[in-house]
């Protein structure tokens, strides 16, 4: 879709689940079930000396997230997770250096204002009108904003549950416990939750055509 001509709009549906770990590390990992390239999942990672880098399946993904988000590297390499989301099931995310599992729990208190965005409400404009909210509901996320190269970006999200364990290793190195998703990694003009979350969303990019 576009936007009088002048941009081209790209849906992506899925999930983003967003963890700290007492290592220091923090992970926004993407499991897109929907994309312009069908399915597909990349992970998020900052590390604990402040470096960005981004694990992406394929170098079709590595160069659109690149130019949308801000990273210090991109690693291409195969990104598998098996599992499924709901309460008491566990994400195990394989790529490259990184083995992973987070674990879901309950349905939390903000997920149910989130269910009336369905149907015609998941456009950039609902994105739009629920940002004031957003911004005083869970400091440091936003709804819409502005992305890299002149790009538009608007998250709609419709479930949130919380992750209650992480287990795993980066290089071989234990990532520790988990713990809150701080400082804000810095990838976007949107935090993920400084709670340890896995959120539903639909992701709307609006690139210069």
């Amino acid at each position: 879709m576009s936007d009088g001509g002048r941009m081209r709009r790209d849906r992506f549906d899925g999930h983003i689940a967003g963890v700290g770990t007492a290592s220091g590390r923090r992970f926004v990992v993407g499991r897109w079930t929907r994309s312009p390239w069908g399915s597909f999942a990349d992970v998020m990672v900052a590390h604990p000396d402040g470096r960005r880098e981004l694990l992406a399946p394929n170098d079709e993904v590595a160069e659109y997230v690149r130019a949308t988000y801000q990273f210090d590297d991109v690693t291409v390499v195969d990104v598998a997770i098996d599992g499924a989301t709901g309460a008491g099931f566990t994400w195990n995310i394989m790529a490259g250096e990184l083995d992973l599992s987070l674990t879901f729990g309950r349905r939390l208190a903000l997920a149910w204002p989130l269910w009336p965005i369905r149907g015609a409400l998941v456009h950039p404009g609902t994105a739009r009108a629920i940002d004031p909210f957003a911004r005083v509901l869970m400091p440091g996320v936003r709804t819409a904003g502005t992305a890299g190269n002149g790009r538009r970006e608007f998250y709609l999200a419709q479930d949130l549950r919380a992750v209650t364990a992480v287990r795993g290793t980066w290089a071989g190195d234990d990532v520790g416990a988990l713990a809150d998703v701080t400082p804000e990694p810095g990838f976007g003009f949107s935090s993920t939750p400084r709670r340890p979350a896995v959120t539903t969303v639909t992701t709307f990019v609006e690139v210069p055509d």
